[in-house]
């Protein structure tokens, strides 16, 4: 008879394994195709951001940059789709097609059909614009237009192209063994670098150049030395398509050659293009994801400038671009010790402000200098004597030199990092000229006009540059639905969190400051397509702020200003478009009216849905919205095996049950229970903080009309309490892993259910709560909710009421914001239970959202009292 008895029971009990184990795998499956899904909505964010500051037009790109950039972004939209169909297999399908269709629209726009003719080989200086970036790369198309266009002074020259460097991978197949090489190679291991990156320059430099393109630079260097009437060197200088771009200036990574003789141009012109796979160049491209066939080796030849006294001339402060000062470094020779930084170089400070006079010089002793041999090559000579303590350049050749990088700043519109160098005669000639990467640290201050608090006072600094510019207006905190409905015309936006709900305020907010955001979140690409100046991560922003208290918002510089600022205001315009009008800026535009702008804003509309994606963004937006909710069924659509779950153990035994999926145990467990102290799930032991905090009072007291509307007498019984066992008091069930956390729990007469997944990517973390039930009519329970929900709302959370049941959820915060939320849904939940019996009382109404109010601020304290559990 015991073995007839003991069969089932090994049946049963194997039945619950296997249905563990099978939950167990569909977690794990999930949680990484939302991981996956996230890492690639990030990504295709980030890309957009990137196209949009191309659009800006402030430095030049070509063809390859756009390709790269659409061919990431298909990518990354593609796997996102993918992943949220792994999420809801077949329920999403219709969103392949919207994403074919748009790519449709996007291919013959990046990829048009190449025409037979592959352009020249080497151009000439004086046939080079900024309009050629694509052929010749932005140094050598900048250095055209500040010839051709500007009419300054540039060393005659010829470039080889970006046809050329082509020509040469593929006349000895060089390209097809590179790409082997690369694809078979660990990039993780430095050691393989090191000799991969040798292995490949030798590759390059052994390699033949074809006939037809040996003789063009040639011709060339005849054509120069003509033009020149004496014997030339040449100064070579890579000029890679891609190179001095926004982020990815390649600054020392690629090679120059200076003061070379006609015998060893064709060496130079490969050791240069060889340069490219440099170790620092390689790990570079590869640290910033910038694929190898994105750039095109093109090459500078400019005759040798044998410089009296070179270096480098900011435009503007580099560290505080609003001093309206010109930066000079200057040395004795040739620029290159300025350049990478072997000496210290005269400084001298010119203010902008009326006459140009110079504000602060500091002139070190200079112990060398580079010079050109008589030949080829240069060297360092040692300075001795008077030479070394005198300034390399005299007052008036300062002032000449910063009116000069001034008229380059007003041509671009955007100040400007120019190389220069002065000639025997006295003359100054441009070496390179690029916009002028600034750096957000502490102000630098103008030494003269500019002083602390000319400009007001400041309020708060800090934060996330996420559109750029400057606003005035009354300060108006958004924190719920409510506050969006009454936001005023030309107010100043400030939240908690930049969430894409706030977007339709676009059309009405001057300026947005939240405490929590990035430049690559929906609200920050909706803000710079509107232009309205935005500054995220800015920590109390909104303890520091009141509504309607007029301020200035200058995102640029990253400070908030009591009253209106007209400086700033004033100071406010547009960069000249660099690129604009071009064949390739107009490729950008046509593909990002593609990719970038976002239609779908709300998600509880009615056109919230696949049909009505029209763009890249929108997809992502759709299925980042549809995720998060695939993500919360989880725990709905899986059975809960109590047989194989273990009961807490806290104090005594507690109705409370939990699965662990993965790794929410410090240790495994043998037995019917685990103990609180072995638990490691950072959401459940944020939400049971929050139960336990404050111990429950029990049931309100209610009057009579409260109590007749109570269906049954027993939801008056302490007994409901957690821990106490009873038929209404013992479905708590919990499934868990370190940062998942699926709880179902009904105490009384109310049901709940949390769903939430809290680590250390705010990008993954969210908090599902949904609350229904009670035993007072219907009317009470409505009120409930309503009571709940503007609590929640209070402390950031989107809620959604429908009849009596409330559903709350909160997403993409920090870590501990998140903890700090289960906290209060902890609270709420063991708090709020039979509250509907006595909301149709004002006064217990009141009374209990007071003390709720002073539990949670107790609660949410630094150092908070934990109070027993209730067993």
């Amino acid at each position: 008879m015991f073995s007839r008895l003991k069969i089932p029971f090994l049946k049963r009990r194997t039945q619950d394994e296997s249905e563990v184990e099978e939950l167990r795998i569909a977690f794990k499956a999930r949680y990484h195709n939302f991981k996956l899904l996230l890492n690639a909505n990030n990504r295709s964010l980030e890309i957009m951001a990137e196209m949009e500051e191309a659009l800006q037009g402030i430095q030049p790109f070509g063809m390859t940059f756009i390709q790269a950039l659409t061919t990431s972004v298909s990518t990354s939209v593609w796997q996102i789709i993918k992943q949220l169909n792994e999420l809801a297999p077949g329920k999403y399908e219709k969103l392949y097609d919207r994403f074919k269709e748009i790519q449709k629209q996007i291919n013959p726009l990046v990829y048009p059909k190449r025409s037979a003719q592959g352009g020249p080989l080497v151009l000439s200086f004086q046939d080079v614009d900024r309009n050629l970036a694509d052929q010749v790369g932005s140094k050598i198309a900048n250095l055209g237009e500040v010839k051709n266009q500007i009419n300054l002074e540039v060393p005659n020259g010829f470039v080889i192209t970006a046809q050329a460097y082509h020509q040469f991978m593929e006349y000895t197949d060089l390209q097809t063994e590179i790409s082997r090489r690369l694809q078979t190679a660990d990039m993780d291991r430095l050691d393989q670098l090191y000799s991969l990156s040798a292995a490949i320059q030798q590759l390059i430099i052994q390699a033949p150049l074809s006939g037809e393109l040996e003789t063009a630079i040639m011709e060339h260097y005849r054509q120069l030395v003509e033009k020149e009437g004496v014997r030339v060197t040449v100064a070579m200088r890579s000029s890679a398509l891609g190179e001095d771009l926004a982020g990815t200036s390649f600054a020392g990574q690629y090679r120059s050659e200076l003061n070379v003789s006609s015998e060893n141009i064709i060496n130079a012109y490969k050791e240069i293009v060889a340069s490219k796979y440099s170790l620092p160049a390689v790990t570079y491209r590869l640290n910033r994801g910038i694929r190898d066939q994105d750039v095109a080796m093109c090459v500078g030849c400019m005759s040798m400038v044998d410089a009296v006294s070179g270096g480098v001339v900011y435009s503007q402060n580099p560290m505080d671009i609003h001093s309206h000062t010109t930066i000079i470094n200057s040395v004795w020779g040739l620029p290159k010790s300025v350049v990478d930084g072997s000496t210290v170089p005269d400084l001298f400070i010119v203010s902008q402000n009326g006459p140009m006079e110079i504000l602060y010089r500091e002139i070190p002793v200079k112990e060398r200098k580079f010079v050109c041999y008589p030949d080829e090559g240069v060297c360092r000579l040692e300075i001795s004597g008077e030479e070394a303590r005198m300034a390399s350049l005299n007052d008036e050749q300062v002032l000449e030199l910063a009116r000069l990088a001034t008229r380059l700043e007003e041509y671009y519109g955007v100040p400007q990092d120019i190389e220069w160098a002065v000639r025997p005669d006295g003359s100054f000639v441009v070496l390179q000229c690029r916009p002028l990467k600034e750096t957000k640290r502490e102000k630098v201050r103008d030494l003269k006009a500019v002083k602390e608090g000319v400009l007001g006072e400041v309020v708060f600094e800090g934060g996330v540059l996420a559109s750029p510019g400057a606003a005035a207006g009354p300060a108006y905190i958004v924190k719920k639905d409510m506050d969006a409905l009454q936001f005023p015309e030309g107010g100043i936006l400030v939240a908690v969190q930049s969430l894409p709900r706030w977007a339709p305020l676009m059309n009405r907010a001057a300026a947005i400051i939240t405490e929590q955001g990035s430049i690559a979140g929906h609200l920050a690409t909706v803000a710079r397509e509107f232009g309205v100046p935005a500054l995220f991560g800015v920590k109390g922003a909104i303890d520091k702020l009141e509504n309607g208290q007029v301020i200035t918002v200058d995102t640029e510089d990253a400070k908030v200003y009591e009253g209106r600022v007209e400086a700033l205001l004033e100071r406010q315009k547009d960069p000249k478009n660099l690129m604009k009008d071009s064949p390739v800026f107009q490729t950008l535009e046509g593909a990002a009216r593609l990719i970038v702008p976002l239609n779908l804003l709300d998600p509880d509309a009615p056109s919230f849905k696949p049909d009505n994606c029209n763009t890249f963004h929108d997809i992502t937006r759709f299925c980042h919205e549809k995720a998060v909710q695939e993500m919360f069924q989880f725990g709905k659509e899986h059975r809960f095996p109590e047989r194989s779950s273990k009961q807490l153990y806290y104090k005594v035994p507690m109705q409370w049950w939990i699965l662990n999926l993965d790794d929410g145990f410090k240790e495994e467990i043998e037995g019917k229970y685990v103990k609180l102290e072995n638990i490691d799930s950072i959401p459940m032991l944020a939400l049971w903080e929050g139960f336990t905090a404050v111990p429950w009072a029990g049931p309100p007291p209610i009057d009579g009309k409260g109590f007749m509307s109570v269906m049954f007498q027993a939801t008056t019984n302490r007994a409901l309490a957690p821990g106490v066992r009873s038929n209404y008091g013992e479905r708590n069930y919990f499934m868990i892993s370190k940062n998942y956390c699926s709880l179902n729990s009904r105490l009384g007469f109310h049901f709940s259910t949390v769903e939430t997944l809290v680590g250390d990517r705010p990008s993954e973390n969210y908090v599902s709560f949904q609350y229904k039930g009670g035993a007072a009519d219907f009317n009470r329970r409505l009120k409930r909710v309503t009571f709940l929900r503007d609590i929640l709302e209070e402390h950031g959370f989107r809620v959604e009421v429908t009849k009596d049941n409330l559903i709350a959820r909160v997403e993409n915060h920090e870590k501990d914001f998140m903890k700090t939320a289960l906290k209060i849904i902890g609270y709420l939940t063991i708090h709020t239970r039979q509250l509907d019996m006595i909301m149709s009382n004002e006064a217990s109404v009141n009374y209990y959202r007071n003390k709720i109010e002073k539990d949670i601020r107790e609660l949410l304290e630094p150092v908070a009292k934990t109070h027993e559990p209730h067993s």
